[in-house]
């Protein structure tokens, strides 16, 4: 089993910042994508940004030039910084990881969620 356990969230003027943690554990053998992901009161979950293994990156119209996302291999940990926070960016930010995890007849390839970290942007 892997768990992905997300931290950073909370309340924050416009304008400002906050630093999103998603660390992952569990019997991974090795993982390839993780991203970012909200969903706002009453709207689809949207992707944010996601990285792959060699840091290549993705990341949504509404993110860019405000937010990056970057990883650790070695900690299986993905980050989003995000600056100059709207309102509009209020939602609750899921971290996903595409994980080859170590199961006792091999390996198999999963899709896992972390439980969700609320960002509010008001003032």
């Amino acid at each position: 089993q892997v768990q992905l356990v997300e931290s950073g969230g909370g309340l924050v003027q416009p304008g400002g910042s906050l630093r999103l943690s998603c660390a992952a554990s569990g019997s991974i053998r090795r993982i390839n994508a993780m991203g970012w992901y909200r969903q706002a009161p009453g709207k689809q979950r949207e992707l944010v940004a996601d990285i792959n293994r060699s840091g290549w990156i993705n990341t949504a119209d509404s993110a860019k030039g405000r937010f990056t996302i970057s990883r650790d291999n070695a900690k299986n940990t993905v980050y989003l910084q995000m600056n100059s926070l709207k309102p509009e960016d209020t939602a609750a930010y899921y971290c996903n990881a595409d994980v080859e995890e170590l199961i006792w007849t091999g390996v198999v390839r999963r899709d896992y969620w972390g439980q969700g970290t609320q960002v509010t942007v008001s003032s």
